[in-house]
């Protein structure tokens, strides 16, 4: 797997050279591993190093699956399961392309946001879309903007 120094910093605010695969999230210059507890997901920008062509999405961590019910019972069994985020390139067939083409070592992943629900995912999502004009220019891999938010969770934030 490809790998790169990285000019970093620790805890202590200090410098600090890392080697990280290409395949590696980053969030305010460290490379993540686990996403911290309490975060259902994550709005991200990939950028492709070799044209400066970007894409902005979210992705969620993990998702729900059911089971059948068991014996003499009607309700169906819910578990969580992790998402593909640890090796996930965006959903734009445009950028996929180049991935395979070009390879992932010319591509970097960075979060952008947190979000500790799926409406504030989706909101922060197209937040940062319609901010960044991704429709508008060719420096972006993004086709469309699809976005459904109920401004309830928002009002509640600033009433409360």
């Amino acid at each position: 797997m490809p790998s790169t120094s990285i000019l970093c910093h620790d805890d202590f605010g200090q410098p600090k050279t890392e080697i990280v695969t290409m395949m590696t999230w980053m969030y305010q210059g460290k490379p993540v591993e686990e996403i911290p507890e309490g975060y259902v997901g994550f709005v991200y920008e990939i950028t492709n190093t070799t044209t400066g062509r970007k894409y902005i999405g979210k992705k969620l961590v993990e998702f729900k699956k059911s089971r059948p019910p068991l014996k003499g019972r009607k309700n169906r069994r819910r578990y969580k399961v992790e998402s593909d985020w640890r090796e996930y390139y965006g959903s734009s067939d445009a950028l996929t392309e180049d991935v395979e083409q070009l390879g992932k070592e010319n591509f970097t992943r960075e979060i952008l946001f947190y979000c500790k629900n799926k409406a504030e995912l989706s909101y922060i999502e197209a937040r940062e879309q319609f901010a960044r004009k991704v429709l508008e220019s060719d420096d972006y891999y993004n086709g469309h903007i699809r976005v459904r938010v109920h401004g309830n969770m928002f009002k509640k934030k600033i009433d409360g």
